[in-house]
């Protein structure tokens, strides 16, 4: 493993969770696990499961896991809301908070997720963005806690299964990509919400599109998309003034049934009282081309993005 760097300083976070604030020399002589997150972000989500399980497995041995919480919406600046995430989450080693782009910046990082692995001298030698390589990640962690003189550093793998938003894609069959609605990333916005092709989305009622996020200012506004994939999720919001939102939602037409997510019942009911990812699609069967809309009975949701498992 090549040395790819002093870890850089933690002092830019504007809070923390679970923590008194660390740094690097707080941090010598022990094995870190650097991870950036974002609330929202569906790919770092499905990681969680094996992050939870190695901070636990491996801190006896030392390891210290620090979650570097890093917004991409501004919504996720809000502390009480990472609180209740870090909550809801289980997570219970130490967060940075860092709601300015700080840390992200000292490490010079991209990307959510990102795991930074350094060894007992402060010394960055391994890292890995986005998902999957979970065996790679946890050799390389037994690897570090050994070379630093870790005693009984269990050679076995742990064993994880995501459940609700945090499961595995189905990658076999997603065919659909990231859809962001403001006008600030949008692609493929389409006129015609009932003649819409493969990644093509549309809006219907009275709309106010920014850059994150599309506002629905009269109800019974609607969001219709065309997409391939197991999973369905929106991040949304209510937004100012607006403490609940009620939506339904319909595949090809007809209620969900079986194929609800965790956030809608088989009618297709939901209600949105708080800004965070929401799971509206989970297909139980064959996956194949559909046409997802939802209806918000209720003024003032912003929703941000469509993300696909």
């Amino acid at each position: 493993m090549t040395a790819l760097g002093e870890l850089p300083s933690l002092s830019g976070a504007t809070g923390w969770l679970n923590s008194e604030p660390l740094t690097p020399d707080d941090l010598r002589g022990r094995f870190v696990l650097v991870d950036f997150w974002t609330f929202t972000c569906i790919n770092w989500l499905r990681t969680l499961p094996h992050v939870r399980a190695w901070a636990a497995k491996y801190r006896d041995q030392g390891l210290v896991v620090i979650g570097v919480h890093t917004p991409e919406f501004s919504f996720e600046r809000d502390v009480e809301s990472i609180r209740r995430e870090v909550k809801a989450r289980g997570i219970d080693y130490p967060v940075a908070i860092d709601s300015d782009y700080a840390v992200w910046r000292a490490f010079d990082n991209q990307y959510w997720p990102a795991l930074y692995f350094v060894d007992s001298e402060g010394v960055i030698r391994h890292h890995h963005f986005g998902e999957e390589a979970y065996e790679e990640s946890e050799r390389v962690l037994q690897r570090l806690l050994t070379e630093s003189g870790a005693g009984g550093v269990d050679d076995g793998l742990v064993a994880v299964e995501g459940q609700g938003d945090e499961a595995p894609a189905d990658w076999d069959t997603l065919g659909s990509p990231e859809t962001y609605l403001g006008y600030g990333r949008s692609e493929n916005l389409a006129s015609d919400p009932a003649r819409l092709r493969l990644g093509e989305w549309a809006l219907e009622g009275d709309w106010e599109v920014d850059q994150e996020a599309v506002t629905l200012n009269e109800p019974e506004g609607r969001i219709a998309c065309r997409f391939q994939a197991r999973d369905l999720h929106l991040v949304m919001k209510p937004g100012e003034g607006a403490t609940a939102v009620r939506y339904q939602v319909r595949l090809d037409g007809q209620p969900p049934g079986a194929a609800h997510g965790g956030d809608v019942d088989e009618e297709g009911n939901g209600t949105v009282a708080e800004g965070r990812l929401h799971q509206l699609i989970r297909h139980p069967g064959p996956i194949d081309e559909q046409t997802f809309e939802i209806t918000f009975l209720d003024p003032g949701i912003e929703a941000y993005v469509f993300t696909f498992g």
